[in-house]
């Protein structure tokens, strides 16, 4: 049962098949291409696209647009210390923002940073500080609790290979979003920590959707059973040196993010402080408005609260139950913000180099107005990764009748699988990491 209820309404509506042939077409077939008003239901993703609850509209109203000192600032600054346990942040304008911030502090162009699973804008954060994303995931198989792990032993092979003075930092992202959303066990994150300490490196986190992996602990870690979430979300974070946090995920804003340092990384914190006055702002807004800072501030104090959290993960397994139903391979179990299509596996007939996962994307806004992402070699080229399509939830925003909506969809679109044609690309930008936000492609005849 969904924790919430309405209090406010948008109107939102189907266009007609035609419509949709040429919203998708004058695209470029690329679904970040289109505009937000003729998506019916709108998977994209999670970040920045959830609903805001009648506190957090409330404390808009506090909102201290101070330059410098800001009241707002300090009252995120104590939520971010009481929910995540850490004292010192930079703010910055999302999530991205804060990747910049951090990642330019610690990183040397030579390095190597392994990651259970780099995420897109984090592989080119990395990268573009002069870095090697190197990808570090466990082998595992459908329906084990934790297939989002760090693969510790992959990191210490990384580490004879290049020097351990070539890796300053290890990163583990929770949940992981590159592997279907799955969560990282907390006994992982020790193995982490160990090995970072091994390497003398920084062990980071990236927390951006820290609460929904600490409600997965309490259900599938023996040591966390019948723990609450907002200590269990504690707990985990408290073996890294730095988070690196979009409050557009689990803080539950539409704008926003920081890095957290420990008290006592003043080298960290001086570095990263600066840089976020460089990039981002002064200290005590970081790109965001006072007001945006006392929604966060209010988001992640309910994050952590287990009727919405419970919620949340649940209306995920719920989409996923209802495409197995229609005959839809999905990745299971499913994770804390999204469902994974296995679009290989839908599209058979469509070779990998002929983006399937891109093919199903434009299939399901062609068939039914619904827009999701594909996550697979248009995403990450060469990364040799299945071939996925995300369905993000917004966070407290649909209801069971567009989950319905969107199995429908899917089975119309299984009914005509054979006819559909496989993908080009006509244009992209330089940096390849990124060429799924702004690629324009073409169904190949």
């Amino acid at each position: 049962m969904r924790a919430y209820k309405a209090k406010a309404v948008e109107r939102i509506e189907l266009p007609d098949r035609e419509a949709r042939e040429h919203y998708l077409r004058e695209a470029g077939y690329n679904a970040f291409n289109l505009d937000a008003d003729a998506v019916f239901i709108d998977l994209l993703t999670d970040s920045g696209t959830g609903t805001m609850s009648d506190e957090q509209w409330a404390a808009l109203l506090r909102g201290d647009e101070s330059y410098a000192g800001s009241e707002s600032f300090q009252r995120l600054e104590s939520a971010v210390a009481d929910v995540m346990g850490f004292e010192r942040i930079v703010p910055a304008h999302q999530g991205r923002g804060a990747e910049n911030v951090l990642y330019g502090a610690l990183i040397s162009k030579g390095d190597y940073v392994p990651n259970n699973t780099h995420f897109d804008t984090t592989r080119a954060h990395i990268t573009n500080a002069g870095g090697e994303p190197v990808d570090c995931p466990i082998e595992s198989e459908p329906g084990d609790p934790f297939q989002g792990n760090l693969d510790v032993d992959g990191v210490r092979e990384l580490a004879s290979e290049v020097g351990a003075e070539r890796i300053p930092a290890v990163v583990v992202t929770i949940t992981n979003n590159s592997l279907a959303g799955q969560p990282v066990s907390i006994e992982n994150l020790r193995e982490a920590r160990t090995v970072a300490n091994d390497l003398d490196a920084r062990l980071v986190i990236d927390a951006c959707r820290f609460a929904e992996n600490a409600y997965f602990v309490t259900q599938r870690e023996t040591e966390f059973a019948g723990e609450s979430v907002a200590d269990v979300a504690r707990e985990q974070l408290a073996v890294a040196d730095a988070i690196v946090m979009s409050g557009k995920k689990d803080g539950l804003a539409n704008v926003g993010g920081f890095v957290g340092v420990r008290a006592d990384d003043d080298e960290l914190y001086e570095q990263a402080r600066q840089r976020g006055i460089l990039y981002e702002g002064f200290t005590t807004y970081g790109g965001m408005a006072g007001r945006d800072l006392e929604a966060m501030a209010v988001g992640l104090r309910e994050a952590v609260e287990e009727t919405y959290v419970e919620s949340r993960v649940e209306q995920v397994a719920e989409l996923g139950e209802l495409l197995q139903e229609v005959g839809v391979p999905i990745r299971t179990p499913t994770g804390g913000h999204a469902v994974y299509v296995d679009a290989g596996e839908f599209l058979p007939s469509i070779p990998h180099e002929e983006f399937p996962g891109q093919a199903l994307v434009c299939a399901l806004y062609r068939e039914g107005g619904v827009r999701g992402v594909e996550l697979g070699e248009l995403a990450f080229p060469g990364t040799e990764r299945d071939q996925l399509v995300r369905l993000c939830l917004p966070r407290r925003t649909y209801f069971r009748d567009h989950l319905e909506h969107v199995a429908e969809t899917f089975a119309a679109v299984a009914e005509r699988r054979e006819e559909l044609p496989g993908y080009e690309i006509v244009d992209e930008p330089e940096m390849k990491e990124l060429r799924h936000f702004s690629a324009e492609l073409r169904p190949i005849e």
